[in-house]
């Protein structure tokens, strides 16, 4: 039995985490294309520009794009979540979670209503 490649990894959040997860899916032709999205504007556009512009250099093809909206996950196979709040100096941990909570049910009711058959990968803080 072989197992065919997914054709689009979503990656939702484009810092540090984000951002290294994309362009390692890109770099690793582990799928036909990587959709970046974050809330800050023009980051997840710029970032991918980065990675898909060194895909000749790095040697990969693979289609990376960024995103405001959720829209372009639409139909994603693999959805990664990187988003969350980093904690802060004087931050509890259970600060730290009701924070992210509330960003992970807005990421999650948008992941349902695009991509509801995609596998969810989560990589926030705290888990």
């Amino acid at each position: 039995m072989s197992l065919s490649l997914p054709k689009k990894i979503a990656v939702v959040g484009a810092g540090n985490v984000g951002a290294t997860t994309a362009q390692r899916l890109a770099e690793k032709a582990l799928c036909q294309e990587v959709v970046l999205v974050d809330i800050v504007e023009g980051v997840p556009q710029g970032k991918a520009l980065d990675i898909a512009e060194s895909g000749p250099v790095y040697g990969y093809d693979t289609r990376v794009t960024g995103s405001n909206t959720y829209d372009p996950v639409q139909g994603a196979d693999i959805v990664v979540i990187t988003a969350g709040m980093p904690r802060k100096p004087g931050m509890s941990r259970d600060d730290l979670l009701d924070a992210n909570a509330k960003i992970m049910t807005s990421v999650c009711t948008e992941i349902k209503r695009v991509a509801p058959n995609a596998f969810v990968i989560v990589v926030s803080n705290p888990l």
